[in-house]
């Protein structure tokens, strides 16, 4: 089959079992891990980044040749890069400098304008506070008000959930034979784990939050450690938009060594070279397993591309 763009190859990703993960941590259960790092810009959020602006095209709130801007860790800002591209719609990136800089570099190679702002005081490279996001978000909506253009709003538009209740968990159950028990994901926006647990949690499957040790957020817990080095998510905002009203089965904490210690093991024990959420997926999944899920199907999302992290601490 010959697909007419790039934006055509963006879903139905590979599931793959972790058999020899799970054989060499003598696991009871299986563990399933959705290869969304695949995808044209190696992560989840091509998902997203195609369904906000296809829908906003749509519905007209998204002019043809219209600017487009988002805040970003990369991932996002990476899929929009693509996207936006294609349809012709001039992109800006709005990313706080704690990110690893191949995400800028791989940003402005698919043609978007990197707006790339400071840190919070007292935060550290590579580990993104809710503070920073802050900072960013003010920068990107005067951007967005300057040029009048279209924010693509990751946190609040409902295409970012909507991508994974049509596509990801669908796809999920399909690929499985529905044998899926619990699903679990490192909670960014919220989008994955939100537009998931729609289409999973009524053929019962319990659906999972994941979140950074001492940054529980989500879970109603006093933030402790608001820095962290699983960039893309966990920035301790409080209540997201897409979770409110979902049925979640419980909140995960992982550390951020936790983290880092599942990328490796993906990488060497599954030849997955993932980044530092899909570690703390696999580690959620690993205590599930161990836990409330004992002798169940957990499926995860590899999220995004190892090389993304080359210049932080993840392979060192």
């Amino acid at each position: 089959m010959i697909l007419p763009s790039v934006i055509d190859a963006i879903g139905n990703t590979p599931l793959v079992e972790l058999s020899r993960i799970c054989r060499q941590l003598d696991l009871d259960g299986r563990i399933l891990a959705k290869l969304d790092y695949l995808l044209p810009g190696f992560s989840k959020k091509d998902r997203a980044a195609r369904s906000i602006i296809e829908m906003a095209r749509a519905d007209g709130t998204l002019s043809p040749g219209q600017t487009v801007v988002e805040l970003t860790s990369g991932n996002m800002g990476t899929g929009l890069a693509i996207v936006c591209g294609i349809l012709g719609h001039p992109f800006v990136a709005v990313m706080s400098a704690g990110n690893s800089v191949e995400r800028a570099r791989m940003m402005r190679a698919l043609g978007a304008e990197v707006v790339v702002v400071p840190q919070a005081e007292g935060s550290r490279p590579g580990e993104v506070s809710g503070a920073d996001l802050a900072l960013v978000d003010e920068v990107a909506q005067r951007i967005t008000a300057e040029r009048n253009a279209f924010r693509a709003d990751q946190f609040g538009h409902a295409g970012n959930p909507a991508a994974h209740a049509t596509g990801t968990g669908p796809e999920i159950w399909d690929q499985s034979g529905g044998i899926v028990t619990a699903f679990c994901d490192f909670a960014g926006s919220g989008g994955t784990l939100a537009g998931v647990a729609e289409y999973l949690t009524p053929r019962g499957v319990r659906c999972y939050a994941v979140e950074p040790e001492g940054a529980r957020a989500l879970a109603g817990e006093a933030v402790s450690k608001p820095d962290h080095p699983i960039q893309g998510g966990g920035y301790a905002m409080g209540d997201l938009v897409h979770l409110s009203g979902t049925d979640l089965a419980g909140h995960l904490s992982v550390s951020g060594p936790a983290a880092r210690d599942g990328a490796r093991l993906l990488a060497r024990t599954e030849g997955i070279f993932a980044g530092y959420s899909a570690g703390a997926n696999l580690a959620a999944a690993i205590d599930l397993l161990r836990g409330p899920e004992k002798g169940g199907c957990v499926a995860i999302v590899i999220c995004d591309s190892g090389l993304k992290y080359l210049s932080t601490d993840l392979w060192e």
